[in-house]
């Protein structure tokens, strides 16, 4: 079996390299069509900008490869936000694989008398956990999140997270499974995420 990290202009994918390697998962790091079409399973990761990701997606038809693909796919973090409809970061058009569109947080929410930092750094909550995705987990885990930007509440969200708002930090649709948080950073937790993709 072989899992191919999609290579794009945007971090992470050694991070994300080391968690296969722990894993004794077979993997390739790539951006080529048939190499992406013939993998087993596809992890499309990122750490960087909407806009200037999807020019490089664009660029090379990536972004039309990606909605095509048939087998279990996982976007991380910004990899997640990609998958949406728009993104108000950069005022950018998405792939559209799902409804949600990604918005900035608040510094201020109202009614609430905390103070958001933005970006949002560190460990939080997951709950209303409701896929396979999270099998062997605790009932609400910590993970790990870095991200100025969240994915709306909307059909298809698989699990939540709070930081002034509700917001999906899991969702899916068909084979198309995405995490806000940085499964490949947050622990014993986030490595049994990663495995249960492996071994869908």
């Amino acid at each position: 079996m072989k899992t191919a990290i999609l290579k794009y202009n945007a971090g992470n994918v050694r991070s994300v390299a080391f968690a296969l390697e722990r894993l004794g998962a077979n993997y390739i790091i790539t951006d080529d069509a048939q190499e992406l079409q013939s993998a087993d399973k596809v992890i499309f990761p990122g750490v960087g900008e909407a806009s200037s990701a999807m020019q490089y997606l664009k660029d090379r038809k990536l972004d039309e490869l990606i909605k095509s693909l048939t087998q279990p796919f996982l976007g991380i973090c910004l990899g997640m936000q990609l998958m949406c409809k728009h993104s108000e970061e950069g005022d950018t058009d998405c792939l559209g694989i799902f409804e949600q569109n990604v918005k900035l947080f608040a510094t201020k929410v109202a009614g609430d008398d905390n103070k958001y930092k933005v970006p949002q750094i560190g460990w939080n909550v997951i709950n209303e956990l409701q896929s396979p995705l999270f099998n062997g987990l605790s009932k609400m885990p910590y993970m790990y999140f870095v991200h100025s930007y969240f994915v709306e509440l909307g059909q298809g969200t698989i699990a939540t997270t709070n930081y002034g708002v509700n917001y999906s930090s899991a969702i899916q649709k068909d084979n198309f499974y995405a995490v806000q948080f940085h499964a490949e950073k947050s622990g014993d937790e986030g490595q049994k995420i990663i495995e249960n993709f492996i071994n869908m």
